[in-house]
């Protein structure tokens, strides 16, 4: 029996709940593997074969090869899990961040530091708000590789 979510009318927002921990299980243990070097190594020699070892959606692996984040997200990633593939690429969490709204490190970073986004138009799916998807480069509304994606 489904939960009552409330919190799935908040827009730009994907809870890690129980339900996006079991989706994201094989992605995120993929993710823990490129903390040894060795495996690291092997990811980026050949992303595909490597992927293809662990127990993921294609959906999964195409959104960890586009490198989308947001994506990665949706299909059951956690931040904390998909940023050892930022780490892998030498990307900081800032510049991940950032490529996540579609600004870069320095624009993530001084919005950031500036407050964060205005709540005003973001409390809910369908406000005018810049956290908004159809705003977003990487939202539901704004990518290719979101197609077809729910």
């Amino acid at each position: 029996m489904a939960l009552d979510k409330p919190y799935l009318d908040v827009p730009g927002t994907t809870v890690f709940d129980m339900e996006q921990s079991r989706k994201g299980y094989g992605l995120n243990q993929f993710c823990m593997s490129l903390m040894k070097a060795d495996n690291r190594a092997r990811f980026k020699a050949n992303e595909r074969a490597y992927l293809d070892e662990w127990d993921m959606s294609e959906e999964q692996k195409q959104a960890v090869l586009a490198r989308d984040l947001n994506w990665c997200i949706r299909t059951g990633g956690n931040i904390y899990f998909l940023a050892k593939i930022g780490a892998t690429d030498g990307k900081s969490f800032q510049q991940m961040a950032g490529s996540m709204t579609g600004m870069s490190e320095d624009e993530y970073r001084n919005m950031m530091i500036g407050g964060g986004r205005s709540v005003e138009g973001n409390r809910y799916i369908g406000e005018d708000g810049n956290a908004q998807a159809h705003k977003q480069p990487q939202g539901s509304a704004g990518s290719a590789s979101s197609a077809g994606v729910a």
